[in-house]
């Protein structure tokens, strides 16, 4: 059963007509690898919510003290699980966040799934943080699925895609206030440009402990790469993050969450240690190249989003 009122294909053209550049992600949310919430769950909350919030709060102490994780380079491969092991440990929740901004007159109800208004995010934010959770980074869920690295309680992995400038100016601070650190997905092609990340924000983000990964230049499917589309959505973006950075580039999400088993070899090819879908089903060969999200939508109360993060992982 489809998560969203209106199919994530049209939602993307239709926030395509409504900014500079798409929302990067076309696959809905799902309850499993098999299923989803349903529609009438995203359009109704309660006095409820407070009820399911419970758990110990995060703070900025708790994070800041979390266990550094090792870079992936460091673990020797004889040490790596292999596919089978890696799929079969239990998933972190892993949300992904597009624009966080009120809604305006010309979105459509499809466009307000990649769209959340600022109130809903901070309490989503607020409801993660009092119902115990704690973020980790990349490098903390690349060495917990390929060694069973201890990870924090209730751990979650927050992820923002396409380089929304209102992911500096409105996400950044709420997660602040928290201590939490997320993954920014970048497309390099909206650097410095109208209601978009400059570089020296990008730098901020990753001198502050987050991590930025590759998002392709202009957001161009994978599916569809031949020749030197590799190296013009792939090497040259990575080089251009890393000279931002000061730091090895080391993880990727899909365009709208599409991908084939052809675009694996190419991307390990130029550094990448794992790459990130949307809500489908792993792959069974590489699962550290088919890591799961699941969209955060615009209409979730933060009862919805607990919910759904309980039944997508």
């Amino acid at each position: 059963m489809n998560l969203f009122r209106t199919p994530l294909f049209a939602a993307a053209a239709a926030l395509a007509a409504s900014s500079f550049l798409t929302a990067c992600d076309t696959k809905p949310a799902t309850a499993s690898e098999g299923g989803s919430p349903t529609a009438e769950t995203v359009a109704t909350d309660s006095a409820a919510t407070a009820a399911a919030m419970s758990g110990t709060t995060a703070t900025a102490t708790e994070e800041a003290n979390a266990t550094p994780a090792p870079d992936p380079s460091s673990i020797p491969a004889n040490k790596i699980a292999d596919a089978a092991t890696i799929t079969a440990r239990p998933q972190v929740p892993i949300l992904c966040y597009h624009q966080i901004r009120d809604w305006r007159a010309k979105d459509s109800k499809g466009a307000k799934d990649y769209i959340v208004p600022v109130q809903q995010f901070k309490d989503q934010i607020k409801m993660l943080a009092d119902s115990g959770y704690h973020t980790i980074l990349p490098d903390q869920l690349y060495a917990y699925l390929t060694t069973g690295a201890k990870l924090p309680s209730k751990p979650i992995m927050l992820t923002f895609d396409d380089t929304d400038l209102d992911q500096f100016t409105v996400a950044k601070p709420t997660l602040d206030k928290y201590g939490y650190k997320a993954v920014y997905f970048i497309m390099t092609v909206s650097l410095g440009r109208p209601n978009y990340m400059s570089k020296a924000q990008v730098k901020q983000l990753s001198d502050e402990g987050n991590v930025i990964g590759s998002h392709t230049w202009d957001h161009h499917n994978v599916k569809k790469y031949q020749g030197e589309d590799w190296v013009t959505q792939i090497e040259k973006p990575t080089k251009t993050l890393e000279e931002i950075t000061g730091k090895d580039i080391k993880y990727f999400a899909y365009p709208f969450g599409l991908w084939n088993p052809e675009a694996i070899p190419q991307l390990k090819q130029r550094g990448m240690v794992a790459a990130f879908v949307l809500a489908e089903k792993r792959d069974q060969n590489d699962p550290l190249f088919t890591i799961r999200r699941i969209i955060a939508s615009g209409y979730w109360k933060p009862r919805t989003l607990h919910n759904s993060i309980v039944q997508s992982f």
